[in-house]
């Protein structure tokens, strides 16, 4: 049975243009964003994943005149990136998450300790890449990914996700057919170890997930910690690089945020963006002046109606990656609109496509 993936691919195939070396920008441009996801895919960083996209469309301009139309333009565009993710990873430690460094859970209350030696895992913005793309760059099956060697990640990439054949990607990996059948092989047996594909990717929020991030984000405004608990599954795993602790359960997670969060009552206003394919927040925290500035940005997994894991990145520079603000106003509250003078936090970059993100609507009365 042909899958709703590859109907996209094979649409997109046959409208992919020979290749026109006058209108390169233009031809960079088409493809940008999912090359972007495609490389995001493979490092496990956003920041990683633009130098290879630019590296890549770099690549491709030196060879552009010996393109010979043998394949479409987008199939060797993707040959040429994953080479070149190929190569940049060589050497390479992988991107995990806390719980990926194989440590036990950690109870609250236990010293926290921050590893920056660490190249940790990063969250994509939804709005840097295709919507197509989105199923397949969920958190944990990034996570996942990252665990497999080089090699391995790019096989089931591009015969999983992008829907190549063992032929076509033992052509891009200069290697053998049954090479490819075996590193796929081995690929899936370490993903279905995590119960991990990216066919479990729940897509868009319903009516009660709508309810569900509403309560959340009034559950932190109040830091009312029988509500979080409430709202997180009894089994929900919280993390938050570069601290390399790792917390299972809601109740210990309640007791984390309890006692080793700093923000009190009406302190920690969040602000709505989408990251990985999911619901994420900018969380901020009070100042002794009485505004709020950056803390951490949030990202969800929502299973059977409850949050089942939660990414919290301790990392300021997020914030301009997702076009947030670098700071809210005194007496801001969660669901007013970001003041339309409010300046868009500092950072190294905004990836491609990115707007800076206004408040939802609020629920409250």
């Amino acid at each position: 049975m042909t899958t709703v993936q590859e109907r996209r691919v094979t649409t997109q195939e046959q409208q992919d243009p020979t290749l026109e070396l006058d209108d390169f920008p233009t031809l960079t441009t088409k493809y940008q964003r999912e090359l972007l996801a495609h490389c995001y895919r493979m490092s496990g960083s956003v920041h990683e994943a633009e130098d290879l996209v630019q590296e890549t469309f770099l690549r491709a301009w030196k060879a552009s005149a010996s393109f010979q139309g043998r394949s479409s333009v987008r199939t060797w565009l993707y040959r040429i990136a994953t080479n070149v993710c190929l190569t940049n990873l060589e050497n390479k430690p992988r991107r995990p998450l806390p719980a990926g460094l194989g440590t036990p859970d950690q109870m609250a209350g236990d010293a926290l300790e921050e590893n920056h030696e660490i190249a940790w895992l990063e969250p994509m913005p939804d709005a840097s890449v295709l919507v197509a793309e989105r199923d397949s760059i969920r958190l944990a099956f990034v996570a996942a990914l990252q665990h497999l060697p080089a090699r391995q990640r790019a096989v089931l990439i591009l015969r999983d996700v992008l829907r190549w054949s063992a032929a076509e990607v033992a052509e891009a990996l200069d290697t053998t057919v049954a090479a490819v059948n075996s590193a796929l092989q081995r690929a899936h047996a370490q993903m279905a170890a995590r119960g991990l594909t990216e066919d479990t990717v729940e897509e868009g929020l319903d009516e009660g997930q709508r309810v569900l991030l509403d309560q959340y984000v009034d559950a932190f405004w109040r830091k009312d910690i029988d509500a979080i608990v409430r709202l997180l599954k009894a089994e929900a795993t919280w993390e938050m690089p570069p601290f390399t602790s790792w917390y299972l359960g809601n109740e210990n997670i309640g007791r984390l945020i309890a006692t080793q969060c700093p923000g009190g009552i009406n302190d920690m206003p969040m602000i709505e963006t989408r990251a990985n394919g999911q619901p994420a927040f900018g969380l901020y925290m009070r100042t002794q002046h009485g505004d709020f500035e950056p803390f951490h940005l949030q990202v969800l997994d929502i299973v059977d109606g409850k949050v089942a894991h939660v990414g919290a990145f301790f990392d300021p520079k997020l914030f301009a990656t997702f076009g947030l603000p670098a700071r809210l106003p005194v007496g801001y509250r969660p669901g007013d609109p970001v003041p339309d003078d409010a300046q868009v936090a500092l950072g190294d970059h905004a990836p491609l496509g990115h707007q800076p993100v206004a408040a939802p609507p609020s629920s409250r009365a």
